[in-house]
């Protein structure tokens, strides 16, 4: 079950895009029919929870932070487009329903994640001077070759060797892939506000474990759930021979190092006392939920 900050989260972004997104007739229209499609298709919004729980913390209100949050979902529907894609991970099934290339052909799955990603940036590029350069340099460095892309790079290369990842590998690859956007979602929240740096370095520290926490979860999931639950084929980690935190370590040991990994990131919010409430709460969820 989702909890409260996650749904409440999940609403307003759903609310800010739907009015921020071009309508799915404004042509061209199949572009952004397939825009809108992969946007409001399904999925948890995460990434949008924590920026508004990284806002929470620095005592901001939500309203300034909607377009950062749009912005990291707009960045995380796009990865998921391209990565669905035959020549990436060639998956026909997500949040339930067909993928973008399956409905509207690789060519538009293509340009729809291209068309996401330049929004994001228009998204972020709309705030005030200071905090839009601060915005655009986080989520930059998260989705390029410093993170996501990165990361897709290291997880190409890691199928085409033989053998498994070391674990020093895999969480190097993870840190990049997954980690680096969810830090970066709750990074664009805390850095809104006039934390002082002993503060945001506690709230970073957090947000890498965090992220590190949701991908070996990811991969408990991958043997524990099913189709069903997770929107998406159950397995698809070892029928493409992947190496995960499951393979490493065991189901039974990736658990213990996903709650491991949770706590060592709570910790780090210590010293926020109620203000970090959120943060706790999302945390939890993401070691905990289903899907």
């Amino acid at each position: 079950m989702h909890p409260a900050s996650v749904k409440s989260a999940a609403s307003r972004v759903h609310r800010y895009l739907d009015r921020v997104m071009p309508a799915a007739d404004t042509r061209p229209a199949t572009l952004h029919e397939a825009m809108r499609y992969t946007v409001f298709g399904g999925g948890k919004r995460l990434r949008p929870a924590l920026v508004y729980a990284g806002g929470q913390l620095a005592g901001v209100e939500p309203d300034a932070l909607d377009p950062a949050a749009a912005a990291v979902e707009l960045i995380h529907a796009y990865s998921l487009v391209h990565d669905d894609l035959p020549v990436m991970d060639d998956d026909d099934l997500r949040h339930g329903q067909p993928t973008v290339h399956v409905r509207f052909g690789e060519a538009m799955a293509v340009l729809v994640g291209d068309a996401l990603q330049a929004l994001a940036f228009e998204m972020v590029a709309g705030a005030a001077p200071v905090l839009a350069q601060r915005w655009t340099q986080l989520l930059a460095e998260a989705a390029g070759a410093a993170g996501m892309v990165g990361g897709q790079v290291l997880d190409l290369a890691a199928e085409a060797r033989e053998g498994p990842l070391s674990a020093a590998d895999l969480e190097a690859m993870h840190r990049r892939k997954t980690g680096a956007l969810i830090r970066a979602s709750v990074m664009l929240g805390a850095s809104a506000g006039d934390l002082p740096n002993e503060e945001l370095e506690a709230v970073d520290a957090f947000a890498r474990d965090i992220g590190l926490a949701f991908q070996i979860h990811d991969d408990v999931l991958d043997v524990v759930g099913t189709t069903a639950e997770l929107g998406k084929p159950q397995g698809s980690d070892e029928r493409q021979g992947k190496t995960t935190y499951v393979t490493l370590l065991g189901l039974a040991g990736a658990k213990r190092e996903g709650q491991r990994r949770f706590e060592h990131a709570v910790a780090h919010l210590d010293s926020f006392g109620a203000r970090a409430g959120d943060l706790r709460e999302i945390a939890r969820f993401v070691v905990e939920r289903t899907s």
